[in-house]
């Protein structure tokens, strides 16, 4: 009952609930939860910062996994030097270290990782075949996308439902994105399982300019 109380906290933001929580059962903290990952990790896929800077102060050491999600750059330093070997490991929800720095845009942690050797090419191994520019393109976090296709980074790639990376920029409009993307040689012509193109999606979110472009 205690675990489904800590899920409920995190996913509310329930931040007083959480420390009373937490204080009376601070194991709970690294207990892993129904969804198979961290409380931490959780907060993270949840997107609730203020849950996670909760939560740091409940999980002790944290793995490499936990360090890139969350931008602990001294952190993942650290155990990368210490395990060089790790970088292009999973972690239990199918993820790389890369791939969830982009996931939650920590540009620092995901920069550092591909100049320790992390390959931008690798994709996640869950069912999503999510690769780390599909990640920075969902969160429309440009800077990391640029860094990773000045590193090699194939842009064309398709994840689960054939989407690519101009897919998810189109979406969301992120004009610097698709700039980029069409520099490098994105494709325009490439439709997701159900037939929908770039341009499409761009009009379906109302950016009408973009999808001409694309168009």
């Amino acid at each position: 009952m205690s675990t489904e109380l800590l899920e409920q906290y995190v996913t509310e933001s329930n931040l007083e609930g959480l420390t009373a929580l937490l204080t009376e059962n601070p194991a709970l903290a690294t207990k892993i939860t129904s969804y198979h990952v961290s409380p931490l990790m959780l907060s993270c896929y949840y997107k609730k910062p203020e849950v996670t800077t909760l939560l740091l102060n409940y999980t002790g050491e944290l793995n490499l996994f936990e360090a890139a999600a969350t931008g602990k750059f001294d952190t993942l330093a650290h155990l990368i030097y210490t395990n060089p070997d790790a970088i292009n490991k999973y972690a239990d929800d199918g993820f790389t270290a890369l791939g969830l720095a982009c996931y939650f845009g920590q540009f620092e942690a995901a920069r550092y990782l591909v100049l320790k050797g992390a390959d931008v090419n690798l994709s996640s191994k869950n069912g999503y075949h999510v690769y780390p520019l599909h990640s920075a393109a969902a969160g429309s976090y440009t800077d990391i996308a640029r860094m990773l296709v000045e590193s090699g980074a194939d842009i064309n790639v398709k994840q689960q439902m054939g989407v690519t990376p101009i897919h998810s920029a189109a979406q969301n409009g992120n004009l610097e994105l698709i700039i980029l993307l069409l520099e490098k040689g994105a494709a325009v012509d490439v439709r997701m399982e159900g037939g929908k193109l770039p341009a499409d999606l761009a009009r379906e979110k109302g950016f009408t300019e973009i999808a001409d472009i694309l168009g």
